[in-house]
């Protein structure tokens, strides 16, 4: 029963795989200090998050 039970669960997750956790660090323009900016972003747009 446990078998069948994961076997379901398994199925859901392939639309999860379709995004990507992306982290970037910011300088923040008032103290200087670096802040990340974290964003979860469907894998066809990771790399124009990093180009803004």
């Amino acid at each position: 029963m446990a078998k069948k039970t994961v076997a379901s669960l398994h199925e859901g997750t392939k639309e999860g795989r379709a995004y990507t956790k992306v982290i970037k660090m910011v300088k923040s323009p008032k103290t200087g200090a670096y802040i990340f900016d974290e964003q979860m972003v469907p894998n066809e747009k990771v790399q124009d998050f990093f180009k803004k």
